[in-house]
């Protein structure tokens, strides 16, 4: 199993020691992939935001409740909480 490249296929030593390109084709190529990235839009940004803090919250809530839940019953079976 190889890399390929412009059609060509390399194997993987070959392809690990390719030439280095300079700064400004690095950028340019760079440049080139992220134009080819599906961005999502900022409505999609911000409904996933939003929906990640209200599952933070209901977490902590959970975690919360269960924490006082457990220390309750310890305080409780162990006399402490008289």
């Amino acid at each position: 199993m190889g890399v390929q490249h412009s059609g060509k296929e390399y194997s993987m030593a070959q392809a690990g020691s390719k030439k280095r390109t300079n700064p400004v084709t690095f950028v340019r190529e760079i440049r080139q992939e992220g134009r080819k990235v599906t961005w999502t839009t900022w409505k999609e940004t911000l409904v996933t935001s939003i929906m990640v803090f209200i599952m933070v919250a209901l977490a902590a809530a959970f975690f919360f409740v269960v924490d006082l839940t457990i220390s309750s019953a310890v305080k409780f079976i162990l006399g402490l909480g008289a």
